[in-house]
Parts: structure tokens; C-alpha cells; sequence
């Protein structure tokens, strides 16, 4: 079985570690960016030269030293750059027949770079082409069904890798609400960063064109049949076994093995589906109420422990120290006073017999409740309920607000007070639900004050 370094050098890693790594890492873009265009990874070493020459007199790198020689010019700044990655491991330079010098790529190095490309850019996987992808397979009529029932395998792999990335990504965002200390940074955090980067390039995809229930029947059908047919097995078996070079009996095991794992993939994705569905809520909700916790102001006992939990929370962030830790907090010293109780002796908790009493019952009395104070009771009953701000009811305020008209802006919401404010969050939030009545979304971030209160603007559309 095959180590990673065995593969590759023990100190391929060490330029994207050292001082310099952002040189080397942009050297690295801009070689593969030229040598992508070959007919193959490889290129005239002094085209190369030129090319990391001009990088580093257009560049602010002033500190890249050569061998300690702080004043080495540009051109021998590349030349030490190319034969660092080629001492590395990343590249390998040939002199051909005309005794010019051609530089390439090393084979492992190439989808390296193009891993570490996509993890920069922030690339998104595209669950609908592993979908349809598979589903596509699954109904071929190629004569290659042991390639093509590796292809499956191996989309189905992608698929199910990016969707537990994806659960992942919701998990972050969720334990990174607690790093923003404002509503502004709240509210942006959820309707720019996380609608940006997971609702709008994954999840709602996810739910409606990439939604996995259109074709997972038919994927799973199709594979059952095939793995009771004979004739496919057979078929398959003698592919399998010259491809992975084994005995027929081994390549039947595999060829089993194989379709087990995609159905049982196929089947258990819900499970995966439901927390994803889960955490977005949870997400959506932390959101909130932390924004509403931070807007929240008054006199009763739970306005007085926000104040303090806020205030505990500002010490410790002005002497960046550890949440987990254990700290002296001065002005607590005035809010709380804790003291030790001892027992004097252990008849201290005795409780004298009172004797024996006669026991008088009591008339009871008809009484006629009282309709004023029931009635008050009722109305706050009432008045709780409607700030209950459900879809259903905030379907209800857009559709009254927005009269004959196909879109308004939020700004054109009626905004007097904090509930007005938390209405125009809730439109925001459940403008995202499929069974809302309207559609919400941003032509230009549009940061907007209206009586003391900022929100970045946005359009409400009828659906």
C-alpha cells in the first residue's frame, strides 16, 4: 500500500510554508496559468524566467530574499524561485536535443494545484452535474459497463463528499455568530455572507433543480435490476477483472460490493438531507434571536442580565482573552454577593410536633368570576399572539402591504418601531421558504437609515 511521501517529497509542502509563501503561491498560479495552455505541462524555461521577472518588478514582495541576498534583482528572484520548486519537488527541468531547457510539472503536482486553485476561488460543487451525471449512467446502453459502473461509483462518492461539506459549512457559519458582536454584523453575516455562499449557490438549488428525489427512484431501480441480472454481472465481471486484474469470482465480489454502496448511498441520503434542512433552520434562528437578544432593552430581570452577559462579554474581548477561561471581573464584585451558611447543630432543622388538631371544615362559597379581569387576561392572550410572526402571518402583512402592486423595496415598509424592524427581518428570512407567497432579493447592496434604523435595502416580489 502506497504512502503519500512516497508519492511525493517529504518537502513538497515547505515553500507554501515558509516566510515567502505568498510569493511562491502566486509564482505557482502564474506558471500553471502559462503552461495550462500547452499541449502539456511544460514550457521553455526562459519564457518562464521573463514571466516570474516581470511578477516580481510589478510585485510589492520586497522581502523575498535570495540565499540572504536581500538586494538580488528580479531576474535572479525567478531564477531562485524555479530552482527551489524543482528542489521541492513541484517541477522538473530537461534540456531536449536543441539544448533548450523545458520546464514541467510534476505529475502529483498538477492536481494539487488545481485543488488548491478551487479552494481559493471558493468554487461551489455543482450537485445537479453528479446528479444528472449518474443518472445519465445508470441509463446507458454502452457496451463498457464495468467503466461505467466505476463512473457511478465514483460521482456517487463526489456527491455525497459535497454534501456532507455542505452540512459542514452550515455548522461554521452557526459557530461563528457568536464572533459578531452587532446586529449589523448579524443581519450581514446572514443575509450576505450566508445567502451569498450557501443558500443561493447551494441549498436552494439543492431543494429544487439539484433535488436528489427526481431521479433517485429510477437510479435506484435501475441498479437493482442490474445487480439481479445475470447476463450484466457476467458481462461486467470479465471487464472488471481485466481492468483491476483479478479473477472473475473477485471482480462478481467488487461488482456487488460496488452496487451495495450506491444504493445504500442513494437510500441513507435523507438522513444527511434532513440535518442539512436542519441546521439551515437552526442557522436562520440563531441569527435572529441573537440580533433580537442585542435589540432587546429593558428593566425586568432578563434586560438587567443581558446588560451584565454583555458587559462581562466586552471585558473580555477588550483583553482578547479566552472565552472558556476563568477571569476576575472588577464591577462584578458590586452585583453579587456570595457568602458560606453552616449548620449551628444538627436540631437545627427540627420541627416541633404541633399535636393533634380537630379538624373544622369550611363553608364554601359561590363566587361569580370576574369578567373584567378575565377579559384583561384574554385581551393580553390575544396581543401575545398576534406578535407571533409566523409565515402565515407574515405572508398575510406583505400581501396587505404590497396592495395591486407586483414589487416594492423594504424601505417602503411601514418601519416606526422595533416590531416594524423585526417584521422587515422576518420578511427577509421567510422570503427564502418555498411556501411563502412572495420572493425577496438584492440588485445592489443598498445600506438604508430610516428613524434610527439601518438595513441594507431589498426588492419583495409576488411569486
Amino acid at each position: 500500500m502506497h504512502n503519500l511521501f512516497s508519492v511525493i517529497p517529504e518537502n513538497f509542502f515547505v515553500p507554501l510554508s515558509s516566510p515567502n509563501k505568498t510569493a511562491y503561491w502566486e509564482c505557482l498560479c502564474r506558471l500553471f496559468s502559462l503552461m495550462n495552455h500547452q499541449l502539456s505541462f511544460g514550457l521553455e524555461r526562459e519564457i518562464l524566467v521573463s514571466e516570474l521577472q516581470h511578477y516580481f518588478e510589478q510585485s510589492l514582495m520586497t522581502d523575498f530574499d535570495v540565499a540572504g541576498n536581500s538586494s538580488a534583482d528580479s531576474r535572479d528572484k525567478a531564477n531562485h524561485v524555479l530552482r527551489s520548486l524543482e528542489s521541492y519537488g513541484w517541477i522538473e527541468i530537461e534540456t531536449d536535443k536543441s539544448y533548450i531547457q523545458r520546464v514541467n510539472f510534476k505529475e502529483y503536482a498538477v492536481p494539487i494545484i488545481k485543488s488548491l486553485l478551487e479552494i481559493e476561488s471558493g468554487k461551489r460543487i455543482e450537485y445537479q452535474g453528479y446528479i444528472y451525471t449518474i443518472y445519465s449512467l445508470v441509463r446507458s446502453t454502452t457496451d463498457n459497463q464495468g467503466i461505467v459502473l466505476i463512473q457511478i461509483l465514483e460521482n456517487t462518492d463526489l456527491l455525497i463528499t459535497g454534501l456532507k461539506n455542505l452540512n459542514s459549512s452550515i455548522k461554521n457559519y452557526i459557530d461563528n455568530l457568536t464572533k459578531h458582536k452587532t446586529v449589523a454584523e448579524i443581519m450581514d453575516a446572514l443575509f450576505n455572507d450566508y445567502r451569498a455562499n450557501i443558500v443561493d449557490k447551494a441549498y436552494h438549488r439543492l431543494l429544487t433543480s439539484d433535488n436528489v428525489s427526481k431521479f433517485r427512484p429510477e437510479i435506484i431501480e435501475r441498479l437493482e435490476s442490474k445487480s439481479k441480472s445475470k447476463k450484466y454481472l457476467d458481462t461486467v465481471a470479465n471487464e472488471i477483472s481485466i481492468l483491476k486484474e483479478m479473477s472473475i469470482d473477485d471482480a462478481k465480489e467488487l461488482i456487488y460490493r460496488y452496487l451495495h454502496e450506491i444504493i445504500e448511498a442513494f437510500r441513507n441520503m435523507d438522513d444527511i438531507l434532513n440535518e442539512i434542512n436542519h441546521k439551515n433552520s437552526a442557522y436562520q434562528r440563531a441569527a435572529i434571536n441573537r440580533a433580537k437578544f442585542l435589540l432587546a432593552g429593558s428593566e425586568d430581570i432578563r434586560g438587567q442580565l443581558k446588560e451584565i452577559l454583555i458587559g462581562i462579554s466586552e471585558v473580555i474581548t477588550e483583553y482578547d482573552a479566552d472565552f472558556d477561561g476563568i477571569y476576575e471581573v472588577e464591577f462584578l464584585d458590586e452585583l453579587i454577593r456570595i457568602y458560606n451558611s453552616s449548620l449551628l447543630d444538627e436540631s437545627s432543622f427540627y420541627a416541633p410536633s404541633e399535636g393533634r388538631k380537630v379538624f373544622e371544615p369550611q363553608e364554601i362559597n359561590n363566587f361569580e368570576p370576574d369578567l373584567i379581569l378575565r377579559n384583561e387576561k384574554l385581551k393580553k392572550m390575544v396581543e401575545k399572539m398576534h406578535r407571533i410572526l409566523s409565515l402565515e402571518r407574515i405572508n398575510s402583512y406583505v400581501v396587505e402591504q404590497m396592495g395591486e402592486q407586483e414589487k416594492i423595496m423594504a424601505s417602503e415598509l411601514p418601519l416606526t418601531n422595533l416590531d416594524d424592524f423585526i417584521k422587515i427581518i422576518y420578511v427577509r428570512l421567510y422570503g427564502q421558504r418555498d411556501k411563502a407567497d412572495y420572493r425577496v432579493g438584492t440588485d445592489e447592496v443598498n445600506l438604508i437609515e430610516i428613524d434610527g434604523f439601518q438595513f441594507n435595502d431589498y426588492h419583495i416580489k409576488r411569486k
